[in-house]
């Protein structure tokens, strides 16, 4: 019977640790009472000012780290254990950061001691989070067939094996079809009976979307999107983040970027910036600064030849010897700090694409404009999931991370994908 093979699927849904209340707590137990109960076993004042001034920022922190983890959780290729070390690390490192403005006397070794044990719990709980995952049974007919059968996304049993499970209280997992398909009545009466017994009930796009990391490009509709427009209120808060992290930057970078200019006119002769005419936010079309990683040479008159030039070829000749660390790197892209400052471009967003190739691939691909609809970005989703590109074949499946990104445009989604930046530019990955 199928309701035996799936006894260790609900058994795993059951374990308390995939409940986000007691995940909580288990994180607050381990940044809070680990302290605590160090300094009482050494005997010191419960009401010290001392404990007092190390539990509040590491409390801080360690809400920080569980709700940043929870969050990664619900995006298509979060590898999560990956990020546990960076999240716990911002999150402390930021609590230390308050601690040196406010210059409050606080423990070192209890600080740390709070710290450690919620790095551990961290990876424990993400560990469980990743094995214990609840099984989602996948519904034939339609485009249902789009979702993977991997992982905790099972074939759906019989109908009336998944309605004894659905009425006996048992199914601790998801119901995932194709609810634009005609299904008979008896499945479109199950869906309704185990949405009302607390089953969730995906359409199967969402779930492929969450697999893939893309948004599948029918037609453009708010069916596919969500919403033609994308997330507004978060829309200005990034704004704002764009405009204060840049001008806290910008300082920091000046002397920097004389040091490379002077590097890059060493290595080879020319202008060390690169100015190109992109494509942007709404469409309108603006000069994108860059350090220049290759030799100057201008490009023929017609069209072809322009595109042929704005394209970078997997060992490009036209790559200087220090060009190829600095695009390796991505420090050739941190100019675009200006273009920032001016609305331009935003730290994270589709990058810019040449105006020439821009007009090609809007005459080869449908709805490529859309991406237009928020600024373009220094890194995105489609750099740090399927990295450099510009075959039309390759740019349409860029346009799917695209719109992903647009869809589900937020903080968290961001903040993912600062901490895959962090990784592609140690690995070097996609870079030509």
């Amino acid at each position: 019977m199928f309701i035996n093979a799936v006894s260790k699927p609900q058994q795993a849904g059951n374990n308390l640790l995939l409940d986000g209340n007691v995940q909580f707590v288990v994180f607050m137990a381990a940044g809070l009472l680990t302290p605590v109960l160090i300094w009482l076993g050494l005997g010191n004042d419960p009401g010290s000012q001392f404990l007092v001034n190390t539990l509040y920022p590491l409390g801080a922190a360690t809400v920080i780290t569980w709700y940043a983890l929870s969050r990664l959780r619900e995006y298509a290729k979060a590898r999560a254990l990956s990020y546990v070390f960076p999240v716990n690390f911002l999150a402390f490192g930021g609590a230390l950061g308050v601690i040196a403005v406010l210059r409050l006397n606080y423990s070192i070794p209890l600080f740390a001691s709070g710290a450690m044990a919620t790095v551990i719990v961290s990876y424990v709980v993400t560990a469980y989070n990743r094995r214990l995952r609840r099984p989602h049974f996948i519904v034939a007919g339609g485009r249902s067939n789009e979702v993977r059968s991997e992982g905790q996304y099972l074939p759906a049993p019989t109908l009336k094996e998944l309605e004894a499970l659905v009425e006996a209280g048992r199914l601790n997992g998801a119901i995932v079809a194709d609810l634009h398909h005609d299904h008979p009545d008896e499945w479109e009466r199950l869906f309704a009976k185990a949405a009302l017994a607390g089953v969730p009930v995906y359409h199967y796009r969402q779930v492929a979307e969450m697999q893939t990391g893309q948004v599948k490009i029918t037609h453009l509709s708010e069916n596919d999107l969500g919403s033609l427009i994308p997330n507004v209120p978060y829309m200005a808060t990034k704004r704002l983040i764009d405009i204060v992290g840049s001008l806290v930057l910008l300082p920091i970078l000046a002397a920097p970027f004389l040091v490379i200019a002077l590097l890059i006119r060493i290595d080879s002769p020319g202008n060390p910036f690169f100015v190109q005419e992109r494509v942007g936010f709404r469409g309108n079309t603006f000069k994108m600064l860059k350090f220049r990683t290759m030799r100057q040479g201008g490009a023929a008159g017609d069209e072809d030849a322009q595109r042929n030039h704005a394209m970078t070829k997997s060992d490009d000749d036209r790559i200087t010897r220090l060009g190829r660390f600095l695009r390796k790197t991505r420090i050739d892209e941190l100019p675009q700090i200006f273009n920032i400052l001016r609305g331009e471009m935003s730290w994270i967003g589709p990058r810019p694409e040449a105006l020439s190739l821009s007009k090609w691939y809007e005459a080869e691909l449908p709805f490529y404009s859309y991406r237009h609809i928020v600024r373009p970005g220094i890194t995105g989703w489609a750099q740090v999931t399927q990295g450099h590109v510009t075959d039309v074949a390759d740019v349409n499946a860029k346009l799917r991370f695209d719109f992903y990104y647009v869809k589900n445009i937020s903080l968290w989604l961001d903040f993912l994908i600062v901490l895959k930046t962090f990784r592609v530019i140690l690995t070097g990955s996609g870079a030509k």
